[in-house]
């Protein structure tokens, strides 16, 4: 079979670790033939071309900067990708028979590539990741409103793209429902769940193996050795509520039996840095971005996971981050809006604590709770469910199910 993945993530390596490069090659291990596009932005310097990286045909396509950048580039690079992404298609795929399409939100752009690919190869299905239901998310954290003319520009896409596709995998349960909620021309038998889910290493380190980690990386970033650690790590942005996050820190900067380090890097990130240099917490470590594999092993060797999302959304949001605390065997807080059900599906599962992320003093009180729990045993249910429901085999047996062959 042969496989094309459209995505704005940058895919400069299959062999790394994540929730698109994790599927891709799980579809490549199963026979098939896999063909990825995606951005070669403006600030690397790198002009269009194809290159087989470890089995794996990648196209990377010249565009403008469409991340860490400022707006209008942002907006203007969204808009293009499409001319882009089909013309390199054309270009370098034209004799490609697709038997599967794969796409991701963001963006909800896609729709014309998509249609070319499924014009060119009648017999291809179309397959919708949904990561991001846009515009709505944007208007629920007052980026603009629903009565706008970006609003209504950006609702018709979407409307377009859920119609373009022939199936609509989602995040979780609560995905699900909302989209079928709020598009009642949606076939339900259209959309499904299609978790976020990632490779898993099951191989184990010995007990001492762990212990002499643990202690090496505490004396590297100088964390305490005796107490446990909470640690948020990700994107520090304007959908994560920052200000509550810098609320529940500053109400708990005091404590003496808890650290918490905040490891990432987005708008909001100076936010941060600045209550950090007026309120000189003791018990709170920050740390700009770190390399992938420093942050992989500065996790594994925390107590506690903290997932935050802003309490004004509506739509509910799944963060992946929660699939690297469940692979590092640790609980988690999830302080999100009422809406996601990260949270509950963490509690009714034995594995977190949840609360609304506009209750400080509920979320001292899952801090407490999480003190007092035997926060291994956690871990353990944790990873367990991570094994039986997120592993990359999953996402891939609900995709390809509709193409005959499960």
């Amino acid at each position: 079979m042969d496989v094309l993945f459209l995505t704005l993530s940058r895919i400069a390596d299959v062999r790394s670790h994540g929730i698109y490069t994790d599927l891709m090659r799980k579809f490549r291990d199963e026979g098939n033939s896999v063909y990825i596009v995606t951005p070669h932005e403006r600030r690397f310097g790198k002009k269009t071309e194809l290159v087989d990286c470890d089995g794996v045909k990648v196209l990377g396509v010249k565009t403008l900067n469409i991340q860490k950048t400022n707006v209008v580039e942002k907006g203007i690079g969204t808009l293009f990708i499409e001319s882009q992404y089909k013309s390199a298609i054309k270009k370098f795929f034209a004799d490609v028979k697709f038997d599967l399409v794969l796409y991701s939100t963001p963006p909800i752009t896609f729709t014309k590539v998509v249609k070319f690919v499924k014009q060119q190869n009648p017999q291809v299905v179309s397959y919708l990741l949904l990561k991001d239901i846009f515009p709505q998310n944007a208007v629920d954290i007052g980026m603009f409103g629903k009565n706008s003319l970006f609003y209504k520009m950006f609702r018709q896409k979407e409307v377009e793209l859920y119609k373009t596709s022939d199936y609509i995998g989602c995040m979780s349960p609560a995905n699900v429902k909302f989209v079928l909620e709020h598009n009642d021309f949606i076939d339900p038998n259209r959309v499904e769940v299609a978790p976020n889910s990632i490779e898993v290493e099951t191989k184990e380190k010995s007990t001492e193996e762990i212990a002499q980690e643990r202690i090496a990386i505490r004396e590297k970033y100088k964390f305490p050795q005796d107490k446990p650690i909470f640690i948020y790590g990700g994107n520090l942005g304007k959908p994560q509520g920052i200000p509550f996050l810098i609320q529940s820190l500053d109400a708990l900067k005091n404590r003496s039996d808890v650290h918490f380090v905040i490891a990432g890097d987005g708008t909001e990130y100076g936010r941060i840095q600045y209550w950090m240099d007026s309120a000189k917490p003791q018990n709170v470590s920050l740390f700009k971005r770190l390399p992938k594999e420093d942050y992989e092993a500065l996790a594994r060797n925390c107590d506690v996971g903290l997932i935050f999302l802003d309490h004004r959304f509506t739509i509910p949001n799944y963060p992946s981050r929660l699939l690297s605390c469940l692979a590092a065997k640790m609980p988690i807080i999830a302080a999100t809006d009422s809406n996601t059900d990260i949270g509950k599906i963490a509690e009714e599962n034995g594995y977190g604590y949840w609360c609304e992320s506009n209750d400080v003093k509920a979320f001292v009180a899952c801090v407490d709770k999480m003190l007092a729990s035997d926060r291994k045993a956690m871990g353990k249910v944790g990873y367990k469910f991570l094994l039986e429901n997120y592993q990359v085999k999953n996402t891939y047996n609900a995709i390809i199910r509709h193409l005959g062959m499960v």
